[in-house]
């Protein structure tokens, strides 16, 4: 623990709902709610006015829709929250080389080991100003928390949300985690929390007066341990730079269970050709391939094969699946399939130990069996979800060509351009019309107008910068207004 919160959390305010708010007016101090919109889609992130309803992330999206009638419903747009977090994540890294992002909206930051802040009342300043960029960078809000440990650090921004900030004072721990939830410790999900209910401990400060013995006696040496220590504050994790990913894969949910065992292997081929991509994305390669099928009545089983050595081999991976899925019933019909990859390397093993050959194979075409004999498309997981006519949500291009007019489709919240009316965002579209609302980043509300969903005057655009003007890269450190090349308290960085 340290003698002064020198670790940061910022937690971006409801991120994805955000990025939509501010990137369309009409939207603003309104609901929105981002996640998959088919029947069985869920909540990725509910705006703080959803929030008022009920509305909850990973909430059934139905559920979503019957509590908020009203809100806007968009598809998330991935690309642009990728962007904007590069944006945060920039700002961030000018404060420390110690940086761990959690997620898209979320990160540690080591203020010490930047020379950022090496007291409280510096690293108070350092947390305003950080809010302050983020906001003129990319028109959003952030919570941040100060604290002397990771633990402490996610707690006070926490607290502090919606745009606030909290700093925990070293030597206050135990009495602010003391009246607190059990659920409120790393590590303690639903079924620890319903252990340690059933054995009379609801706070934290239960969880100190049992003693490490008791815990470690319902919940084993290392788990009991751990918790006994948090509960009395107590948490040594070093914010740590690089957090190598274990895994990479994809997966879709259906609207409709599919039966038909040749469609069932389609998806799964589909599936593993996505996987790769983002595979070589990363300039990974791997040597374990998982197959994961969810049934009809929710039974979820995994298999997965290990390769002779790692691969980025969309061949290789493609087959693996297949295989693996020739060893699953999927008999009463499936509703969900993932493609993965784990055991990752930097490197591949090329036909060293070949289990596949791309001339032996064709190409996988990407067109569906069945495609034009009314065989429902899945709903994308929000890593897929994107702008575009045909291939928006749901859609499949018949044969591979050009798609019919009555099939050009538009997910709505994504970007388009009209050749008449300019930039806008398709609010909503069926029985072959598409509704636009015209407007963008930094203007007023706009206009709404509707067309048929062939207009060749509409087009999918790329998405507008949120801040007017701050499409260029950031200001160089030690700009008035910007993070400074120096601390909060004087001392200049490494």
């Amino acid at each position: 623990m340290r003698a002064a919160p020198t670790i940061l959390h910022l937690d971006m305010d409801a991120f994805f709902a955000a990025v939509e708010q501010a990137a369309k007016p009409s939207l603003r101090g309104k609901p929105v709610i981002v996640g998959g919109l088919g029947p069985r889609g869920v909540v990725a992130t509910a705006s703080y006015e959803a929030r008022r309803f009920g509305v909850r992330s990973a909430m059934p999206m139905a559920q979503a829709r019957r509590l908020a009638p009203n809100a806007a419903y968009l598809v998330p747009r991935f690309s642009v929250y990728r962007s904007v977090s590069g944006q945060v994540m920039e700002l961030l890294g000018r404060l420390s080389p110690l940086v761990e992002p959690l997620s898209l909206d979320e990160a540690f930051v080591d203020l010490e080991a930047g020379g950022a802040a090496y007291d409280g009342e510096a690293a108070r300043a350092v947390g305003e100003r950080l809010r302050g960029d983020i906001r003129a960078v990319t028109g959003l809000t952030g919570s941040v928390g100060l604290a002397g440990s990771k633990m402490l650090a996610k707690i006070a921004s926490e607290q502090a949300k919606p745009d606030g900030l909290v700093l925990i004072e070293p030597g206050t721990e135990r009495a602010l985690l003391a009246p607190m939830g059990v659920r409120t410790l790393p590590g303690v999900g639903p079924a620890t929390g319903e252990h340690l209910r059933r054995a009379g401990m609801t706070t934290v400060a239960d969880l100190a007066e049992a003693g490490e013995d008791e815990l470690v006696r319902l919940l084993g040496r290392a788990h009991g341990a751990s918790l006994y220590a948090m509960a009395l504050g107590h948490d040594d994790r070093p914010v740590v730079a690089e957090r190598d990913a274990k895994s990479i894969s994809v997966e879709d949910t259906f609207d409709v269970d599919l039966h038909d065992r040749a469609r069932v292997r389609w998806e799964v081929e589909r599936l593993a050709e996505r996987c790769v991509r983002r595979l070589r994305d990363a300039g990974r390669s791997g040597r374990t391939v998982v197959l994961k099928v969810r049934r009809y009545d929710f039974s979820t089983l995994t298999r997965s094969e290990t390769l002779r050595g790692p691969t980025d081999d969309p061949v290789v991976v493609r087959e693996a699946a297949a295989r693996l899925l020739d060893a699953v019933d999927t008999t009463g019909g499936v509703r969900l399939l993932g493609v993965g990859v784990s055991g990752l390397a930097d490197f591949t093993q090329e036909d060293l130990f070949a289990q596949a050959s791309a001339d032996a194979a064709p190409a996988f075409d990407g067109a569906p069996p069945g495609a034009g004999e009314g065989a429902g498309g899945p709903e994308r997981t929000p890593a897929d979800a994107g702008p575009g006519p045909a291939g928006g949500v749901g859609g499949v291009a018949v044969g591979g060509g050009e798609p019919a007019p009555e099939e050009r489709r538009w997910a709505a919240g994504a970007d388009v351009r009209h050749a008449v009316y300019g930039p806008g965002w398709v609010q909503g579209s069926g029985l072959g019309r598409v509704t636009v609302r015209f407007e963008e980043p930094g203007s007023a509300p706009g206009r709404v107008r509707t067309f048929r969903t062939d207009d060749r005057d509409l087009e999918p655009s790329d998405p507008l910068p949120l801040v007017p003007g701050r499409g260029q890269p950031l200001p160089p450190a030690g700009v008035p207004g910007s993070l400074s090349a120096e601390g909060a308290d004087g001392r200049a960085r490494p």
